[in-house]
């Protein structure tokens, strides 16, 4: 990696160059990102999707998939994500880097020229888009509900978020409801398309080893004479923590899932993150971790079970596969764990193998471009910064197992959400007073 080059090229627009000289490819995305609303989420959901799939120059998809395909066969995508209380939608496109083109043909600029033209220039008729298309696209988010209703740790760890997040933006999904889904027209959606152009903030991350400069100037150019006002988002990690509580839902199914939700009070930009990093991983995070070892490994008290951090909303989760009938016994074994964390010994030995785990994750973030542009786009947000390598060492010299625990302390349980099989599920007072841990 040799440098990061980060510019504001019009009002609320940052490019930003990440130079990397390991691959014979590169990749543009643009992430355009609003505040996260119930109202508008689910149509700028629509939206991006609506946007890879033509525009005014190229009419339908299989013209431009034979553009792409030209460009040495270039590939364009979209996504949708949610980062703390903003919406994130993401236009990308992958190809040949510029220093392996035939007779000097920018590659960089032609695809930043594809990208202005499918998010600039949509194919809009009559101030909507196209009807069919609209169809396809919401035929397919649906289907994305479905498909993460089918599969229940998502499920679950969807729901744990809807309950203990539901008086906070972050509680809506990141493609708004289906029942605003379905009401969405090509009309509204064209509404839709018109804010993020003027609203949202946009940032551009370009990595390559070719220069940038003429993708840079095609998207100045783009964006020079368009209006903005930009609005932007912030997330308030919640401070005050309510009285735990625990909620069951019965469905048909052979495992059970278990998931627990904390308030850990730390902000993605404070001091203690990176502490929380590396709590994480001793805590279930890696294969050397407490919650693999002891409660999966020793005590066979679930499937799989660990812990991540949401590091925008101060929020931790331990989620778990467990057996029916067993999820009260898994719950009491993670928050036994986790005391036994804040309370006793925290050994060199168990730092050293999740530092070491952790540094792995880092180093394999460099065998794609996708790993790389997920890393620094997370930096960016955070104000970080920080190429894997450097992170790396922050994590090894400047995080002691005192670190870890304190940050432990201030971790207080939210709520624990429990998918099970109907008639099979026990509550934790239940088994506490059966004389359980």
């Amino acid at each position: 990696m040799n440098f990061i080059n980060r510019n504001e090229i019009a009002n609320g627009v940052y490019f930003t160059n990440i130079k990397d000289s390991r691959f014979k490819t590169m990749k543009i995305s643009v992430n355009i990102v609003v505040p996260l609303s119930v109202e508008t989420a689910s149509e700028n959901a629509l939206v991006g999707g609506l946007l890879v799939r033509s525009c005014k120059k190229y009419p339908d998809f299989t013209v431009l998939s034979k553009k792409l395909s030209s460009l040495y066969g270039a590939d364009l995508t979209s996504s949708l994500s949610k980062h703390g209380e903003s919406q994130v939608i993401k236009i990308s496109v992958s190809g040949l880097d510029d220093r392996y083109s035939l007779d000097d043909v920018s590659i960089a600029k032609e695809l930043s020229e594809l990208l202005c033209s499918v998010i600039f220039e949509p194919n809009v008729k009559n101030n909507a888009f196209i009807e069919s298309e609209l169809e396809q696209e919401r035929r397919q988010l649906l289907d994305v509900i479905d498909s993460e209703f089918n599969e229940k740790r998502i499920y679950a760890m969807g729901q744990l978020i809807k309950h203990m997040c539901k008086d906070e933006v972050f509680g809506i999904k990141r493609y708004g409801t289906a029942e605003k889904i379905k009401a969405a027209t090509a009309e509204s959606l064209c509404k839709a398309w018109q804010n993020l152009l003027k609203t949202a903030k946009f940032e551009i991350l370009y990595i390559g080893d070719s220069p940038a400069d003429k993708a840079k100037e095609v998207f100045a150019k783009a964006f020079a004479n368009i209006e903005r006002n930009v609005v932007t988002s912030s997330t308030d990690v919640v401070k005050n923590v309510s009285k735990e509580k625990h909620i069951t839902e019965e469905m048909e199914l052979s495992q059970s899932k278990l998931v627990m939700g904390f308030r850990t009070q730390i902000s993605a930009g404070d001091e203690e993150a990176v502490a929380e990093r590396l709590m994480c991983a001793v805590l279930g995070g890696t294969a050397s971790s407490k919650l693999f070892n002891n409660v999966r490994e020793k005590q066979s008290l679930c499937y799989y079970c660990g812990s991540s951090a949401l590091r925008a909303t101060g929020v931790m989760m331990v989620d778990s596969g467990v057996e029916p009938g067993r999820e009260a016994q898994a719950e009491a074994a993670i928050l036994k764990e986790l005391n036994d964390l804040c309370t006793g010994p925290i050994t060199e030995q168990e730092m050293d193998d999740c530092r070491r785990s952790l540094l792995s994750s880092l180093d394999s973030l460099g065998d794609s471009l996708g790993g790389l542009e997920s890393w620094y786009y997370g930096q960016i947000l955070r104000d970080e910064a920080l190429a894997p390598p450097e992170y790396g060492k922050v994590l090894t010299n400047a995080v002691t197992a005192d670190e870890v625990r304190e940050v432990l302390q201030s971790y207080h349980y939210s709520v624990g959400y429990t998918l099970t099989a109907k008639g099979e599920g026990e509550t934790t007072m239940d088994f506490l007073r059966a004389g359980g841990m």
